[in-house]
């Protein structure tokens, strides 16, 4: 767990907005007190859920994306430490592990051309590094019976989430991933387009459901691909649910939840299936905000439901008068997850 940067409780009150009459997120919330073994102090610690960042956006950069969900960490903690701590929610609840130190990994990309295949070769490296770190640690937090919501990054970190839980459960695990893009492409190494489909190779990921795909953006290639396996891989789109209303979002939850619900899963979202909110493949049609937190709090309520994974939110790449509402939206989507979970 080296590699991670403690969130303290100095960094909290400074992101803290103190009003008199009010109790914040950020007065309640657990850190990891000053010289303690993270690990060590989790094991005692009440809190269920663990709040772990990873500030990079590499795996997007690998995948041809436009770089900026490197700050959705830092845009999310400030917002959900602000959330009200009422009877609806409590602050307490939550664990804030810190963050994911890849800045080394950061500052060799900076110059790296994508298009250059010698440096697409070390981006997917410096991919391959971060799934390693990523599955440590979400090992590590299931194994004490604790459940993580994992922001930021692309979504090459499904990787690493799937190996790191399936490693800790000691199996196979299941995904639901409401998602835009399949990301089961290739393996033509990593990126954030192919976590899944690494996972699934590598014998991580056991089921696999994809809810929304858009279907101008889902390739020929891709489809026949999961047509092969759809006893374990399956899918439906956007445009037949909300599109064309062939298909009913409730009674597709539903199904969804049927297909993965025999073992545990994760639940993976990527913000680009949300028309209008900025990050590295933005959308002007796709489901709506409330949509997804319906989402989140159907497959949220389940037991089998072991960790949630928002992604691919970028911050930077909006208007700077409003690069904090992607925070506040994760802000909205956490604690969903922690209503439903908790009942």
């Amino acid at each position: 767990m080296e590699k991670i940067i403690p969130f303290t409780i100095k960094d909290l009150a400074k992101i803290t907005n103190h009003r008199s009459g009010e109790i914040k997120f950020g007065e309640k919330m657990i850190t990891v007190p000053k010289e303690t073994n993270a690990l060590e102090f989790l094991k005692t610690c009440e809190a269920k859920y663990v709040l772990f960042g990873i500030p990079e956006d590499i795996g997007i950069r690998a995948n041809y994306g436009r770089p900026g969900a490197a700050s959705a960490w830092d845009s999310a903690i400030k917002s959900i430490a602000n959330i009200q701590h009422n009877r609806f929610c409590k602050g307490s609840q939550l664990f804030v592990l810190g963050q994911l130190n890849v800045s080394a990994e950061m500052k060799e990309v900076e110059h790296l051309d994508f298009n250059d295949i010698d440096d697409r070769s070390k981006l997917s490296q410096l991919v391959e590094k971060i799934d390693k770190d990523v599955s440590h640690i979400i090992f590590n937090i299931i194994k004490l019976g604790k459940i993580p919501i994992i922001i930021g990054g692309g979504h090459n970190n499904s990787y690493g989430n799937i190996k790191g839980t399936a490693l800790a459960k000691g199996k196979p695990i299941n995904a639901i991933n409401f998602d835009a893009h399949s990301d089961f492409r290739i393996l033509e190494g990593r990126h954030s387009g192919n976590g899944f489909s690494y996972a699934f190779e590598e014998g991580f990921l056991k089921k696999y459901f994809i809810f929304g795909l858009h279907e101008n953006y889902t390739s020929k290639s891709v489809l026949d691909i999961i047509k092969k396996i759809e006893d374990r891989v399956r899918y439906n789109t956007y445009d037949s649910v909300n599109i064309r209303k062939e298909k009913d979002f409730n009674q597709e939850m539903a199904l969804a939840l049927e297909f993965i619900n025999d073992d545990f899963f994760g639940i993976e979202i990527d913000l680009d299936s949300i028309p209008n909110i900025a990050c590295s493949a933005m959308t002007l049609s796709g489901f709506s905000v409330e949509q997804l937190r319906q989402f989140i709090s159907f497959f949220a309520k389940n037991k089998n439901a072991t960790y949630l994974h928002i992604c691919e939110g970028a911050p930077d790449l909006g208007e700077e008068k409003n690069n904090h509402l992607i925070g506040k939206l994760i802000g909205y989507l956490v604690t969903d997850f922690i209503k439903s979970n908790t009942i």
